[in-house]
C-alpha cells in the first residue's frame, strides 16, 4: 500500500501507534470528544491505562459515553480537571502524552486552551515520558490564542537540549495560514 501525506492528526495518530504498547501508560491531555482516548485505549490494551484531562464537563460526558459504548472506560482515569495538573494524578513513567491545542469541537469557542497552563502540562508530560517515549502534539494556529500558543510553543520546544529530546515539527508548506501542525518530541535513551 502507498504511503499517503495526509493532515497533522493523522501523523499524530501513525506516531503514537508506533510508540504505544499493550499495557502501557499513556497520556490524554486533551480529551475534548474522547476520539484520542478512545484510540489510546485501544493502543494499550485491557493492561494499560489512558489519564485523561479536560476542563470542560461537557468533553469529559462526551469521553465517557464514547469510552462506555466501546467497552473500554475501565483502562481510563478521567478528569474534569485541566491539563496543567498532569504531576498531580498521573503516575509515570509513561510512553506517550497526546495534547490537541485550542477549543472542544462543536463547543464554545470562547473556551479554549492557554499557554501559560499548557506550558506547565507539557512540561509535566516530557518529565513523565520514558526514554523514548513520546509527547505528540497538534496546534491550531489561525485564531489570536491559537497563533500565541504555538508561537511560544515553537519557543519551549526548541530550546530543548538535543542531548534528552528529539523535536520534529510537521508543517504542511502549502496549506494556508491556520493550518494544523504537528509537534512530535521524543525522549532520548538514558
Amino acid at each position: 500500500m502507498p504511503y499517503e501525506l495526509k493532515s497533522a492528526r493523522y501523523l499524530a495518530a501513525d506516531v503514537l501507534s508506533r510508540a504505544v504498547a499493550p499495557g502501557d501508560t499513556v497520556v490524554d491531555a486533551t480529551m475534548g470528544n474522547g476520539h484520542d482516548t478512545l484510540f489510546l485505549c485501544e493502543l494499550v490494551g485491557e493492561g494499560g491505562r489512558v489519564y485523561a484531562f479536560d476542563v470542560q464537563p461537557q468533553a469529559v460526558e462526551n469521553t465517557k459515553k464514547r469510552l462506555e459504548e466501546a467497552g473500554v472506560l475501565d483502562r481510563t482515569a478521567l478528569y474534569c480537571l485541566g491539563h496543567e495538573h498532569m504531576a498531580e494524578k498521573v503516575r509515570g513513567p509513561v510512553s506517550a502524552a497526546v495534547f490537541n491545542l485550542g477549543w472542544l469541537p462543536g463547543g464554545d469557542h470562547s473556551v479554549t486552551t492557554h499557554w501559560e497552563t499548557t506550558q506547565r502540562a507539557v512540561e509535566s508530560a516530557l518529565e513523565l515520558l520514558r526514554p523514548l517515549g513520546v509527547l505528540v502534539l497538534c496546534a491550531y494556529p489561525g485564531h489570536a490564542e491559537g497563533d500565541r500558543e504555538r508561537e511560544a510553543l515553537m519557543g519551549l520546544l526548541s530550546s530543548l537540549p538535543p542531548q534528552r529530546f528529539n523535536v520534529l515539527w510537521h508543517k504542511f508548506l502549502n496549506a494556508g495560514p491556520g493550518a494544523p501542525e504537528c509537534f512530535v518530541i521524543q525522549k532520548q535513551k538514558e
